[in-house]
């Protein structure tokens, strides 16, 4: 290949390495399995159940499950309409909606059959796809994805986030947009664009029927991208958006960051012959950026946020957060992924539960970022660290806003501190009571998925995922991770068994759990 093509595809992956720390990981998993479920019959006995709409709770109440949906729900009574149903005696328990990862990496993991059944372990029934690839969704329409009854149910996934080098004009846009869709995307996810494709591609989406969510791209006001109709943030932005936002320094800030943007390369179109070459130059780096992408962030990225966020103006945040309260427009924090990011050097990181769980090569490489992060001078980490209690101060003015948002982790099993157990404790340090944080993982992400017919509630004939808990969720947020057990589309698991299928995972040199032959009869009901 001649030299100068070489040189410039160089540049293009190190260009778009801004892009993919944020935007997802790596894609290796080929799937073996086919989609499916497991339908049963079980009478769950005695629960107490609880309405995350309201935190109100209903003792001695029998729930009645047959081919993967609520059948009945009862008193004691009803017990002898059903002789023969399994039986879980759920006395002393209380039952709460299966819990929702609404923005999840979980599909694009080398050992992801592995991450799905611990996501399941940890009360996970339904999970945000945030990245796909045309070959994740071809497995989806072949039934080929590793979605077994032992992992939660795909509630939506794109195709490949939008990056400089996904169109290089607006018309080129369009088409990139509608091969998408055609594909079979659930959404368009926005990577990092410039200003005009951002907001380009929000409208051609909406002339396509089809929604777009993802990161608001520097030089863009969250505010104005929320009326153009970009109605899903994640990561509180990412980076400064918001804080810019709700800066005392707004226009100039918002002027300097587009003049002067962090990350800057033209919109063109790389030519297909070259996206396989541009994948291999950028795969080693790649992943080692993703662990922790604020590693490499320049000085005058460092100071921009810095003077956003020390001219924060309350006043201005307000009236953001009733906007976007007032247009529905969501929120998907991941509070969890930005602290692993701020703060990577805490020491509770070394002896974090998932460490066992991930791929020893992951573990060594975040072990190296850790490093790098420890280099950074000590008045970025005091940044950082600071960065990160005011994310949380944040997202407690948004929800008391009432700004819809979800629960989300950004992970993909490869890096400690990124568990939905740990975002609901994040959430609940940020100042959400233990009923915000249940239904930021049960009704709301029913609700956003226009879904409340079938998930988010304990009800008759909705979805038979479900959790069992062996304390008051509304009381504590540590609560929600003392699970007794969990029903996944009517199949039900105990804590013994999930502690197994855990045991199994770490017992595996590759991290994961074998996709046998049997998942395949068992997800099919065979």
């Amino acid at each position: 290949m001649p030299r100068p093509l070489v040189a410039l595809l160089s540049v293009v992956a190190v260009s778009i390495l801004g892009f993919l720390a944020h935007a997802y990981w790596p894609t290796t998993h080929a799937a073996t399995a086919p989609e499916a479920i497991h339908r049963g019959s079980l009478l769950i006995e005695n629960a107490t159940l609880v309405d995350p709409r309201t935190g109100s709770k209903t003792a001695g109440q029998w729930i009645a499950i047959r081919e993967g949906r609520i059948e009945d729900i009862g008193p004691a009574s009803m017990r002898q309409r059903y002789p023969a149903y399994r039986r879980v005696n759920a006395g002393g328990q209380f039952a709460v909606p299966g819990f929702n990862n609404m923005h999840s990496h979980a599909l694009q993991s080398e050992n992801a059959p592995g991450v799905l059944t611990l996501m399941l372990a940890e009360g996970v029934t339904g999970f945000r796809q945030m990245a796909g690839t045309p070959e994740l969704l071809a497995q989806r329409a072949a039934g080929q994805l590793p979605l077994t009854e032992k992992a939660p149910a795909l509630l939506a996934m794109p195709a490949e986030p939008l990056v400089p080098t996904s169109a290089g004009t607006v018309d080129e846009l369009a088409d990139v947009l509608r091969q998408q869709r055609d594909e079979g995307a659930d959404f368009i996810k926005v990577g990092w664009v410039t200003p005009p494709m951002f907001y380009a591609a929000i409208a051609q989406a909406r002339a396509l029927g089809i929604p777009i969510a993802g990161h608001v791209p520097e030089g863009v006001d969250p505010s104005r991208a929320e009326l153009a109709g970009f109605r899903s943030i994640e990561h509180l932005g990412p980076g400064d958006v918001i804080w810019i936002a709700c800066s005392t320094e707004k226009p100039a800030l918002l002027s300097e960051s587009i003049e002067h943007p962090t990350r800057s390369m033209p919109s063109f179109k790389l030519p297909n012959f070259a996206a396989p070459i541009v994948q291999a130059a950028i795969a080693g780096k790649m992943k080692r950026y993703l662990i922790n992408p604020i590693v490499a962030d320049s000085p005058a990225r460092v100071a921009r946020l810095h003077e956003a966020m020390t001219s924060f103006d309350r006043a201005k945040c307000d009236t953001l957060a009733e906007q976007f309260a007032r247009n529905e427009t969501w929120m998907v924090p991941t509070l969890v992924r930005l602290r692993t990011q701020y703060m990577q050097d805490d020491p509770a990181y070394r002896e974090d539960p998932a460490i066992p769980f991930i791929p020893p090569a992951s573990y060594q490489l975040w072990l190296e970022v850790l490093g790098d992060f420890n280099r950074l001078p000590g008045q970025t980490k005091q940044i950082y660290k600071d960065a990160y209690a005011k994310q949380k101060t944040l997202t407690k003015l948004l929800a008391d806003a009432g700004v819809p948002m979800m629960t989300g982790t950004d992970g993909s099993g490869q890096a400690p501190g990124l568990s939905l157990q740990q975002e609901f404790k994040e959430l609940a340090a940020a100042g959400l009571s233990p009923l915000q944080v249940l239904q930021m993982t049960t009704t709301l992400p029913a609700r956003f998925m226009k879904r409340t017919d079938s998930m988010g509630l304990i009800a008759k004939d909705m979805n038979a995922d479900l959790v069992l808990l062996a304390a008051d969720p509304t009381s504590s947020v540590d609560n929600l991770d003392r699970i007794s057990g969990v029903v996944r589309a009517g199949n039900y698991y105990s804590r013994d068994e999930l502690e197994a299928f855990k045991k199994a995972i770490a017992d595996n040199p590759e991290r994961t759990l074998p996709v046998t032959t049997s998942d395949v009869h068992a997800a099919n009901g065979e």
